[in-house]
């Protein structure tokens, strides 16, 4: 038996969907494929950072156990931008600055509660000055002398009960005061000594207000021991504990002590006849 195959044309009803754009939509539509190259394109195909390609298909048709099956590969512009984009940070030109509205945050304004506050205030700084003004007042009177100090910081003489030729002996500040009630032949025994040549220079008139009175401290300027009056070579004072002489004005003349005898601060009082010291 002979079989004769017979060679025919036929055209198939397509088997894939086509969008109204003209795009195949079939079931096995791969996006990532890429069309065959173009060698018109001059280097702007898709694989240019600003190239926007036509979109372009390719596909084909092979028999399965089930019949024919078409396949179709699309490539598709990329969704994401490429051109490069600046960023900056300059601000926007407005007609007017915009401040915040802060007025949630501010405390409220009512004028009785501005009042009460500085009330607060100044009754606090007053209440704190007058602190520290009593601190400072109490610290500063524990420091000052004690009244019985204060009680000896003058000492008052009437210069009547002292004749003349006599030496009296007075406590001041705990200390021996001379005062000397000098004659005329003492006072120019000792303004015609030659002071430039003493051990301590000083004139009689710079040791003495009136010239028959002589006030000064009884304390050896050596080692602060008590002279003793109208006694030494010089008729005036002796320190018997290391021989210091002194003369009728009190400068030390012979001996070891290296300085006149001091002269306090006094004045006189010419109404009642009296001499203050200190």
């Amino acid at each position: 038996m002979a079989f004769n195959g017979l060679k025919k044309a036929v055209t198939l009803t397509p088997c894939v969907r086509t969008l109204p754009s003209g795009v195949p939509a079939a079931p096995l539509l791969n996006l990532a494929v890429r069309a065959p190259a173009d060698p018109h394109a001059h280097g702007h195909g898709a694989s240019g950072p600003r190239s926007t390609p036509t979109p372009r298909w390719a596909g084909g048709v092979s028999r399965t156990s089930s019949g024919l099956a078409s396949k179709s590969y699309i490539t598709l512009t990329s969704t994401t931008p490429s051109t490069a984009r600046l960023l900056h940070t300059s601000v926007a030109v407005k007609d007017a600055p915009q401040v915040p509205d802060f007025s949630h945050y501010r405390a409220n304004d009512n004028d009785s509660n501005r009042a009460f506050s500085y009330f607060m205030v100044g009754t606090l700084g007053l209440i704190s000055a007058s602190a520290a003004k009593s601190t400072v007042a109490e610290f500063l009177k524990t420091m000052s002398a004690s009244a019985d100090v204060l009680a000896l910081a003058k000492v008052e003489i009437d210069l009547a009960t002292i004749p003349e030729g006599k030496n009296v002996i007075v406590k001041w500040r705990g200390k021996p005061v001379f005062i000397r009630h000098r004659t005329q032949e003492e006072i120019d025994e000792a303004r015609e000594t030659k002071w430039q040549s003493l051990r301590d220079p000083e004139s009689d008139e710079q040791r003495v207000k009136k010239p028959e009175w002589l006030i000064m401290l009884g304390v050896c300027t050596h080692l602060g021991c008590v002279p003793i009056g109208e006694s030494g070579d010089f008729g005036g004072w002796f320190c018997p504990c290391h021989g210091s002489h002194y003369d009728i004005s009190g400068r030390a003349r012979k001996g070891p002590a290296p300085l006149n005898l001091e002269i306090p601060a006094y004045e006189f009082n010419d109404a009642e006849g009296k001499v203050i010291i200190g």
